[in-house]
């Protein structure tokens, strides 16, 4: 017959569910990045300092280019002296923004929608007078009193 339990090793943080990472790195971010770095590169400059866990550069989405800033993940003991050394650091001609990463704050579900992300929503609707539909009045880029060629609805 099988145990219903198995013993859990101290040592052993995984088997609690926790990551290893907790304990011994911290992460640190940085900005400024130029387009043309990769992620050896940062490896490269914060091994100097100590361990690196990893790193990532930030990617959009849309256009598959870096968005200019990363996160590297460091020993802790490293971190203090990788911030101090590699802050305001020339990198490939940039000089680099580096501090002690913070946690995103939570993002709020606002907005009224449509792909102007104004107020008013809508394509292309920067302004309050135009664009697919999205101003306060509708139409096809018409303006609020829709004598420019706007469609009523």
């Amino acid at each position: 017959m099988l145990p219903l339990f198995r013993p859990v090793s101290l040592l052993a943080p995984r088997a609690l569910g926790i990551s290893a990472l907790q304990f011994s790195t911290k992460r640190i971010f940085v900005g400024n990045l130029p387009w043309a770095a990769q992620n050896e590169d940062l490896t490269t400059l914060f091994a100097k300092y100590g361990e690196v866990k990893g790193t990532r550069i930030m990617i959009d989405r849309n256009t598959g280019r870096s968005r200019g800033f990363a996160f590297v993940e460091i020993d802790e003991e490293a971190a203090e002296k990788a911030i101090e050394g590699l802050n305001g650091y020339d990198l490939k001609g940039r000089e680099l923004r580096v501090n002690e990463a913070t946690p995103m704050e939570e993002r709020g579900t606002g907005g009224t929608g449509g792909y102007g992300g104004n107020r008013e929503g809508g394509y292309r609707s920067g302004n309050r007078d135009g664009g697919y539909g999205g101003n306060r009045d509708g139409g096809y880029g018409g303006d609020r009193r829709g004598d420019r060629g706007g469609r009523d609805f």
